[in-house]
């Protein structure tokens, strides 16, 4: 990444933004990916987003719909005006005839059609004897990490046409998944997740939640638009099986097992008796470990058998990390400072779906707590990663690049290393809105790592770009925040 891309304004409102609404004030960055905006108003800027939420809601609602199957409540997306409606596969799985409600409330028999052939959560009912029916357009432009999201759909089966506003929070390219804060509930499934011009670019597929009340705790995922995609044409060319292939998970699976941070092996084992992620349809198990804030956590997933991937959350559902062959051997390795205290949880995973074979977990405090701490080395976040052709892309000119994401708070002093013996690294953060407060190519003229250190302004949750300089640049790399 050029350094002329991430334009620092005087201001220092630089968001990160992939679709621009057609309100905001012009001023985009040589690359596309990340846009201006040089308003210093902020009663002004409110009312660009008060009027964008209202745009985006009048756009795309009449579009979504409500689907009853059985037992089951989700969302969809009229995708024709004939009738074709774009949902979950979990919402229809088992019935061949579904119950649409339109979001003028006509209930209308609809006819299960198509199933995902590679197992994705993703299905489409057609509603017979339509001509006019309204639709909702699909996004052109590439997601990307801090633009806005919407969600609209029926939580719980009770509130139809329900609208909240959130951010792309990460995407995972390697699952085609978009990650946000968007609030998600069950019966949101098969809804879309939009853009600020109302386009859809994720289809909603899972969340989630504390195990008392099942309500939305800050993380839900959709299936993005560029898997949706090659889907929709298998339907388009009749393709796609009228019959579902995915697997539920057995009843009580979701329980998560205590893990002790002792250095202790535990052996599991991933099959179709284990949690199934409903937007790839592979396995995990869920643990559970109490933390304090300071402690250097490293945990380990080993497997000669599997493909192991390891995601780990706070008790909100932000995560806190994930990785998948940063250990030896191609096996998974997570070192993280914990930001506080409390209950974290723990996916052990497969990288693909349907693996499915046995593995070994190891969990381990490796230093002393921060303020016990002589050497100085108080991580917030240790994380080696590999930068691949998996990874998300700058639209510009092709660069590779991923985000990581950590909780500070005000007034805190951080300092964050980007070292790559394979690429020449970029190094960009962004502040709990998005925008873009601190960048860096080279640490001199002699050594091309990225290194920042910087005072954070407020309390949230900050991002931290890891970006390749050219289209070439991929590799190995090491990331430090501390």
């Amino acid at each position: 990444m050029s350094t002329g891309r991430l334009n620092i304004t005087t201001s220092g409102m630089v968001a990160i933004v992939a679709t621009i609404c057609a309100t905001t004030i012009d001023g985009i960055a040589p690359i596309n990916l990340f846009n201006v905006s040089l308003e210093p108003n902020s009663a002004l800027a409110q009312g660009v987003d008060e009027q964008t939420n209202i745009q985006v809601y009048q756009r795309a609602s009449p579009a979504v719909v409500s689907i009853e199957a059985g037992d089951t409540t989700g969302s969809g997306s009229i995708i024709s005006p004939d009738g074709l409606v774009l949902t979950n596969a979990h919402v229809v799985q088992g019935s061949q005839t579904v119950r649409v409600i339109l979001a003028d409330g006509r209930p209308l028999q609809a006819e299960v059609v198509a199933f995902d052939r590679n197992n994705l959560d993703l299905a489409v009912v057609k509603i017979p004897n339509q001509r006019n029916l309204p639709t909702i357009q699909f996004a052109q432009n590439p997601v990307q990490v801090g633009q806005r999201a919407f969600a609209i759909g029926n939580p719980f089966g009770r509130f139809q046409g329900t609208f909240t506003v959130g951010i792309v929070s990460r995407i995972d390219g390697d699952r085609g998944l978009i990650q946000t804060d968007a609030a998600i509930n069950f019966g949101n499934s098969g809804g879309p997740l939009l853009n600020s011009q109302g386009e859809l670019i994720g289809v909603n597929s899972a969340i989630f939640t504390d195990s008392l009340s099942g309500g939305n705790i800050g993380i839900g995922f959709a299936i993005a638009i560029d898997r949706v995609l090659p889907f929709l044409a298998d339907v388009q060319a009749r393709r796609a099986p009228r019959t579902a292939v995915r697997r539920e998970a057995s009843s009580g699976a979701l329980r998560p097992q205590p893990l002790v941070l002792n250095g202790s092996l535990l052996t599991g084992r991933l099959d179709h008796r284990s949690n199934i992620l409903p937007f790839d349809n592979s396995f995990f198990d869920l643990y559970i470990f109490e933390g304090r804030a300071g402690q250097r956590v490293q945990i380990d997933m080993i497997s000669e058998q599997i493909n192991p991937y390891l995601i780990l959350l706070n008790s909100q559902g932000q995560e806190i990390a994930q990785d998948n062959d940063s250990g030896s051997a191609a096996n998974s390795q997570i070192i993280v400072t914990l930001p506080g205290d409390g209950i974290y949880l723990l996916m052990a995973n497969s990288y693909e779906a349907g693996q499915a074979g046995a593995y070994r977990l190891r969990a381990q405090v490796t230093t002393a707590s921060v303020g016990n701490s002589s050497n100085g080395a108080n991580f917030i976040l240790q994380q080696q990663g590999i930068l691949s052709s998996r990874d998300a892309k700058l639209p510009s000119d092709g660069s590779l690049f991923t985000a990581y994401s950590f909780e500070g708070r005000t007034g805190q002093s951080v300092t964050i290393n980007l070292a790559s013996p394979d690429f020449d690294p970029f190094l960009a953060v962004l502040d709990p809105d998005g925008r873009i407060i601190a960048q860096n190519d080279d640490i001199s003229q002699t050594d091309n790592n990225s290194q920042l250190t910087l005072t954070l302004s407020r309390t949230g949750t900050y991002q931290v770009i890891v970006n390749a300089f050219g289209s070439d640049g991929r590799g190995r790399y090491m990331l430090t925040i501390r």
